[in-house]
């Protein structure tokens, strides 16, 4: 058994919570600038004070609407400006935030209001509204139970009605500086529901203490840089999920200002108007960046394809050999200044001109895609956590920066890795409960209280963690073999054409793959290869060239196994997975059973050709 602590650097006080902190900064610096908005068609800029103004009309609003201190109010929706003033409105009333995905299902949708007694709710447009609506429920509740009594609309104007019922309620400022005052750090600020990718979710109850530590345990390390004044973050990522939460409150209380945006078909364009410095992804995004990036090259074929190609060789390359104790030689140099005007400037100027940092989180990045980014001017740093970790526990930064891990523990935290390999956590982000599941959370910590991840990993001499793989998703082959599957999954989704991949083979005799294919790259595959615009995918998945195209990313990810545990087989899919039918959580991890039963032939036909 080994472990690695990372010292804190920082204290949180026991009367501290998050809105707290907000309103410490803004007693210091009212008229720093936070956020971006548009507002009637043009962007404007909001201060700290001018947003914790707002807030607290809001959240007289929700006073007037009988929120009272520790309860649960649903936020639903997209990242936007009021995603955040809605959120410490809730903190303002001493009350739970809940978020729900905007693409959750009715059914997770009713699993989450009726489990965590939920209130109120704040949903986005009349689609999520309609939804929440259904579980409404008049009259009081019973005595020691909670029900939803009312949904706001945003884009039905919920902000300006609840500033206005909290006005005409009359509810003063001393009423929520007293249920602020009466919080503790010790008080749960949020319940995060996990994404499910086996059962129901679990309500991790977050407390103000998990927040800031994870809030100051960023500011303090050095990629904390990113999260001060003078630098801008564009957040596109779900707030509902805890990694975008988390770094929108650093960049908050942090000093630095942020755009909030949701719309992922205008996302360059995002870029183009915010000039991020930092962005937070995870690897899709920067998987069809340069998947976009190489496609283009490709249509424009002859010489702008070659550039293209001899390009991307030659940042990996000189990335690479940053690593190495000589560095790069001069004739790499040399090539990497010729395509650093031709090619690598283009990449940087089409994310805004300005971007400094890149944190990519949710899965593993393939490392060769990552050595791209870096020899093109683009920083990505690897962090890991979870839910239960208050987002990141580890993370990278230059100039300790090790591509292929996902950096060293935050400061206040260990990472200890089990004998049997799983990573297990222990420290000031780490969540104290499961909500209302007490079972849980005794299963899921050991007896001197490290919380068990499920996930398999080894820690370097330097303290950097190395993620291996799944506890749960283990493969065993018929032969006895043990088969970790993510690395191989990883390198497979780098593919242009490949969208998802599920690596199988339990109980078989070898192991084979389910690949889906990228909806623009196929398109691309047509239009290129000259087959007709309504060719389906199941016809072309007999297309020589696409299958050789398959072939060469299975080789690829081959290269990371030995022999007995390379992908023999593959099947390519007729559809995507889908969040929608309940294959994939919101950020985009696998749910192995669902696709495993929704694909139960395309299996079969690996293992029998039928």
């Amino acid at each position: 058994m080994t472990d690695f602590t990372s010292e804190a650097l920082y204290t949180v006080g026991e009367r501290e919570t998050v809105i707290s902190a907000a309103r410490d900064f803004a007693a210091e610096q009212p008229d720093a600038v936070s956020f971006h908005r548009p507002v009637n068609f043009e962007w404007t800029t909001v201060t700290v004070s001018e947003f914790l103004e707002e807030a607290y009309a809001v959240a007289k609003g929700l006073v007037a609407n009988g929120v009272q201190p520790g309860d649960r109010v649903c936020i639903m929706s997209g990242t936007r400006y009021e995603w955040v003033l809605v959120d410490f409105a809730i903190q303002a009333c001493g009350a739970i935030s809940v978020p729900i995905y905007p693409s959750s299902s009715t059914s997770q949708c009713e699993w989450i209001v009726q489990d965590s007694g939920a209130v109120v709710a704040i949903a986005e447009d009349s689609e999520h509204t309609q939804r929440l609506e259904t579980f409404v429920k008049e009259g009081e509740p019973q005595e020691g139970t909670a029900h939803l009594r009312r949904v706001f609309s945003i884009n039905n104007g919920a902000i300006k009605d609840l500033i206005q019922e909290g006005t005409d309620a009359g509810i003063e400022q001393d009423e929520l500086d007293k249920r602020i005052n009466d919080m503790t750090s010790e008080s749960i600020n949020s319940i995060v529901y996990t994404s499910g990718t086996t059962g129901r979710p679990k309500g991790v109850a977050l407390s103000h203490y998990n927040w800031l530590s994870e809030v100051r345990g960023l500011i303090t390390n050095p990629i904390g840089e990113a999260c001060g004044p003078g630098y801008e973050t564009l957040m596109f990522l779900p707030l509902a999920h805890v990694l975008a939460r988390a770094v929108s409150y650093t960049v908050f209380i942090g000093g630095g200002q942020q755009t909030l945006w949701s719309e992922v078909s205008t996302l360059l364009d995002a870029f183009q108007r915010s000039q991020p410095h930092m962005i937070l992804g995870v690897p899709r995004i920067f998987e069809k960046v340069h998947a976009g990036a190489k496609a283009k090259a490709a249509e424009a074929g002859g010489i702008k394809n070659k550039i293209f190609l001899a390009s991307e060789k030659v940042a990996i390359e000189y990335s690479k050999a940053q690593d190495s104790s000589e560095g790069p030689s001069l004739a790499l140099r040399a090539k990497h200044l010729v395509f650093d005007r031709l090619v690598y400037s283009t990449l940087r100027k089409l994310l805004g001109g300005r971007l400094k940092y890149c944190i990519s989180g949710g899965s593993a990045l393939n490392p060769e895609l990552m050595h791209f980014f870096r020899g093109a001017g683009v920083r990505i740093f690897e962090g890991y956590g979870l839910t239960e970790s208050t987002a990141a526990i580890a993370v990278n930064f230059d100039p300790d920066n090790i591509i292929g891990t996902v950096g060293k523990p935050v400061g206040g935290n260990t990472v200890r890795i089990a004998e049997d390999g799983e990573i297990e956590l222990k420290g000031s982000v780490v969540f104290p409960y499961y909500w209302k599941n007490e079972e849980a959370t005794e299963k899921d910590f050991t007896e001197d209280g490290f919380y068990k991840t499920g996930d398999l990993g080894k820690l370097l001499p330097t303290g950097h963690l190395k993620i291996t793989g799944r506890k749960k998703e283990i493969l065993v082959t018929a032969g006895g073999k043990n088969v970790s599957p993510g690395p191989m999954e990883d390198i497979l989704r780098s593919a242009p054409l490949i969208s998802q991949a599920m690596v199988v083979g339990d109980d078989q005799k070898f192991v084979g793959a389910l690949i889906s294919l990228d909806e623009e790259a196929f398109e691309r595959f047509k239009k290129e290869n000259g087959l007709p615009a309504n060719t389906s995918v199941r016809e072309a998945a007999k297309n020589p060239i696409l299958r050789s195209s398959i072939q060469d990313a299975v080789n690829e990810a081959n290269q990371s196994v030995s022999n007995a545990e390379g992908i023999k087989k593959f099947r390519i899919l007729s559809r995507d997975f889908s969040e929608e039918k309940g294959e994939v959580t919101p950020s985009m991890k696998l749910k192995r059973f669902v696709v495993a039963e929704h694909f139960a032939d395309d299996i079969a036909w690996i293992y029998s050709g039928k």
